[in-house]
């Protein structure tokens, strides 16, 4: 542990697109003709946050917490899970001080949703949504995400030690 009791998170995630399913993005239905694939409701945005939280408390991952191999599961709200992994967090004895994220989608345009993503995130986790970032980027129509086979998103987070900071 630093002399602060800080810790720092970084999480990633990846989905293919699929015909006939929601596009959900931090717990926001966006219009968009195909969703992500995955086998909750492949939110990878919520997903990341999800990691980067937990890889700053040293807890596991969320594949860990939660396994596609689990029934309970299949179609999961992704911000149901990541409420899960933001008590665990704080179980582990830290609080989330703050949050921010990037997600990679040639299209659709995401910068109309980014408020209610960041409502949504933070009522999971808990937190002021002013501790929540999120940002949108295309790849300028390079590799997976600019042919518009899927989507990826980073996050990073901070974490501090209960009653330290």
């Amino acid at each position: 542990m630093s002399a602060l009791g800080l810790r720092c998170g970084l999480g990633m995630d990846v989905h293919a697109f699929a015909e006939g399913r929601k596009l959900i993005l931090g717990g926001v239905d966006i219009p968009h003709e195909r969703g992500l694939d995955g086998h909750s409701d492949a939110d990878v945005l919520a997903h990341a946050i999800a990691d980067a939280l937990l890889g700053a408390a040293r807890i596991g991952d969320i594949g860990k917490l939660f396994p596609d191999t689990d029934p309970a599961y299949k179609d999961a709200d992704s911000l149901v899970l990541l409420g899960a992994c933001a008590d665990a967090v704080r179980a582990a004895g830290f609080r989330i001080v703050d949050v921010d994220s990037v997600v990679a989608a040639q299209a659709p345009k995401l910068s109309p949703y980014r408020d209610q993503m960041r409502e949504n995130l933070a009522r999971a986790m808990g937190i002021p949504p002013e501790n929540v970032g999120v940002k949108a980027t295309t790849t300028e129509h390079l590799g997976f995400v600019g042919r518009e086979e899927g989507m990826s998103a980073w996050a990073t987070c901070l974490l501090s030690r209960e009653g330290e900071m």
